[in-house]
């Protein structure tokens, strides 16, 4: 006697089972990605467009750094087969083995008379400057993708809610990757301030398509100015690349000098180092401090990113005292260990004698009596 054998689920049933899977998928990928369209962004036209044509950074239908010897004047392109197969199983060591800690944010009624600093995680600062505050390149959203679902997500939470962040007299946008420019923090930023956002060339578009007002959108180049109030506020170069979707240079991207009446600070926004600090640091330094990229670094984009060696460098040249690292501790966008960049930027900092300060994300900075350096990073790497 032979055992009873399971219902086979071949033919017609099993092409329906197979089908009604596939739709599942199907309808589970597509809600998934639905808002990737929108997180794209927009594209530039008429007047706008025209204006991008005039930029000297502008050629053969894409934005391109200045030219280099350190760095050379090409985009990078596609990464090599060795790099993703690095970026998807070297992960050892690249996230943090225990919670990051976080310190909620405090904020008075007025920005500081001096200039303090709130880090907020990744690049996303909070810089009070003689009565004025300005935010830079906010994400609060679990992930940098242009889904909600997928992608790099959040090490740690953000410090504080988007709505705790005091009135500010502007928002700078160092250029368009998912990781500095969010679609749900821009969303939410136009209702909950009234501050213009300042962008360099072409991000405009993807604000407009985001529901900013045209009259909150301020687009600079290279070396434009724009004057609120106090507040001085110069989008200088980088070496770097932009893009979101399948476009690629067709925006540009940047670094910020905030200057208030006698006082400044820096933001590197992402970059390769490259012989601009230097040319930065004699046109508007000297600086009271520099947000200085430190992480997601590789010579495989050396290019692009700076090492911690390097951000010692550029802020050598860029003539500015106390060095604040960014860009690191948020996201696992690199191939290093997590906590490398700033151990290495310890050691590099202590040999040039260069004023450093680590603060935990949502850990208030007051330039002038910076807190001491208490190794929180190393307890939980």
């Amino acid at each position: 006697m032979t055992e009873a054998q399971p219902p086979r689920t071949t033919g017609r049933r099993g092409r329906l089972l197979t089908l009604t899977a596939l739709a599942a998928a199907v309808g589970a990928a597509a809600w998934a990605l639905r808002d990737l369209p929108a997180a794209f962004g927009g594209r530039p036209d008429g007047a706008r467009e025209e204006r991008i044509g005039r930029s000297p950074q502008y050629r053969d239908g894409v934005f391109h750094n200045a030219p280099s010897e350190v760095a050379g004047a090409a985009a990078p392109g596609t990464p090599s087969s060795e790099t993703v197969r690095r970026m998807l199983f070297d992960r050892e060591g690249r996230v943090p083995a225990l919670p990051v800690p976080t310190v909620r944010p405090q904020h008075g009624a007025a920005a500081a008379e001096g200039v303090e600093i709130v880090w907020y995680g990744h690049a996303s600062v909070l810089v009070e400057i003689q009565g004025s505050r300005v935010l830079l390149d906010p994400i609060w959203s679990d992930r940098c993708s242009p889904s909600a679902h997928v992608g790099p997500k959040r090490l740690h939470p953000v410090p504080s809610d988007l709505a705790e962040v005091p009135p500010v007299d502007a928002v700078l946008i160092s250029h368009d990757h998912y990781d500095h420019l969010d679609m749900a923090t821009v969303k939410r930023l136009v209702t909950l301030q009234s501050a213009p956002f300042l962008v360099p060339l072409g991000i405009g578009s993807h604000l407009r398509r985001w529901g900013v007002p045209e009259h909150r959108i301020i687009e600079l180049d290279w070396d434009e100015t724009c004057t609120l109030g106090d507040l001085t506020l110069t989008l200088t170069s980088a070496h770097h690349f932009s893009g979101r979707g399948t476009t690629r240079n067709t925006t540009l991207w940047g670094s910020w000098v905030i200057a208030g009446p006698s006082r400044k600070v820096y933001y590197t926004g992402d970059s390769g180092y490259f012989e601009g600090y230097a040319a930065i640091g004699e046109q508007h330094g000297p600086f009271d401090a520099a947000l200085v990229q430190i992480g997601a670094y590789d010579e495989a984009w050396a290019d692009i990113h700076m090492t911690p060696e390097d951000a010692v460098r550029a802020h050598r040249e860029l003539r500015a005292g106390l060095l604040v690292p960014v860009h690191w501790c948020t996201f696992n966008l690199g191939l290093h260990p997590w906590s490398e960049p700033v151990e290495r930027l310890l050691v590099e900092a202590k040999a040039q004698a260069v004023p450093l300060v680590v603060p935990r994300p949502g850990e208030r900075v007051d330039v002038d009596q910076p807190q001491e350096l208490d190794g929180w990073w190393e307890t939980i790497a």
